[in-house]
């Protein structure tokens, strides 16, 4: 490393002897005509970015909710399946029969249901002449109402049986896209056990941890950019502070809505939100383009009107295209933009010395 940093040295003296005459003469001024920026706090350029993943608003985990093996695979990852499709079947003669069998049973429970209705109506007729006694007219009444019971009960147990068999064939419960598929046709599966996730295309968002004292600004002016995986930096549709805060980790979540994209991030992609009330402080930012790197080292042509130099930089994050400069630039300084060209005018105003740049 320290040899690395000598190599730099050496090449920022030579860039600097470059611009002067022979020995003992003074240095000639002539102003570089390539292409500068102003290097200058940049609050908007740059500021904090917290990390969030992309969510759709619409996303289900599909699991089973009976159990059976496969016989069936209808959909796979990445298909477009319409509201109601049926995704996965499992063997359902189970099912079927448990069906069946509470269908009798409600049927056999309807008939002595309507037996002992006819009992009751004739006690109430024979209790009102008094032809029997009022405890045998309460045994029939209490017999009518327990078979009216039964009725309900064998009722429900078919309902659930029918559900059961409904589980045997797992549908998607609106229109999505198949991030992914957990299962395989032909294999066994239990209630519980995870099968597909959905996710619906259309809204989408990010879910950040951000320092409580920052969560009260952030409140106050909701208002963020996203900058995406692809590098498209986009402003947040709705920025929502969640009402509670980890005491553990002393963060407060924010959910930030995405406006409608074209194409659209994918849900489980990384993006970087920065928020107008927590810029943080403002740094040193440069372009990309504008910053050259020999080996493990990194540098920017500085201009003036003496000439150019090559100044070492110690960067620290990125943002898409920009990256923090902490230390080598003050503000006010000029950067040129094209370290090609700042390379190409240095070697045109070079003294005949027999040393390169590289």
């Amino acid at each position: 490393m320290r040899s690395t940093s000598a190599v730099l040295a050496l090449s920022m003296l030579v860039t600097l002897a470059s611009c002067g005459g022979g020995p003992g003469e003074a240095p000639k001024t002539v102003a570089p005509d390539v292409a500068t920026l102003t290097v200058a706090p940049g609050g908007e350029a740059g500021g904090v970015a917290w990390d969030g993943v992309v969510q759709a608003v619409e996303q289900a985990v599909l699991s089973a909710q009976t159990g059976g093996r496969v016989t069936a695979l209808n959909s796979d990852v990445d298909q477009r399946v319409a509201a109601g499709a049926v995704l996965l079947r499992i063997t359902s003669q189970e099912q079927a029969a448990a069906a069946q069998m509470a269908r009798a049973q409600v049927k056999s429970a309807e008939a002595q249901h309507a037996d002992a209705k006819n009992r009751f109506e004739r006690a109430s007729n024979l209790i009102g002449r008094q032809l029997i006694s009022r405890d045998d007219f309460d045994r029939v009444k209490a017999a009518s109402d327990a078979a009216a019971a039964a009725v309900d009960a064998a009722r429900a147990l078919l309902a659930q049986a029918e559900q059961q068999l409904a589980y045997t064939s797992v549908r998607a419960p609106y229109a999505a896209t198949v991030a992914s598929r957990s299962v395989e046709l032909g294999e066994t599966v239990s209630p519980g056990q995870p099968l597909f996730t959905l996710y619906a295309p259309g809204a989408l968002r990010l879910e950040v941890q951000v320092p409580q004292s920052d969560a009260e600004a952030i409140r106050a002016k909701p208002a963020a950019t996203v900058t995406l995986a692809d590098g498209r930096e986009v402003a947040a549709a709705r920025v929502v502070v969640f009402p509670s805060a980890d005491p553990q980790a002393h963060s407060n979540a924010v959910r930030v809505m995405l406006p409608a994209l074209s194409p659209q991030p994918r849900p489980g992609q990384t993006a970087k939100v920065r928020f107008a009330a927590a810029a943080g402080p403002a740094g040193l930012w440069l372009p990309a383009t504008a910053i050259t790197t020999r080996g493990e080292l990194a540098g920017a042509y500085v201009v003036n009107e003496q000439g150019i130099v090559l100044r070492q930089l110690r960067l620290g994050s990125r943002m898409t295209d920009r990256i923090e400069v902490l230390a080598g630039l003050a503000a006010g300084e000029r950067v040129a933009t094209d370290p090609v060209a700042a390379l190409a005018w240095l070697r045109s105003h070079q003294q005949p010395a027999g040393i390169t740049h590289d």
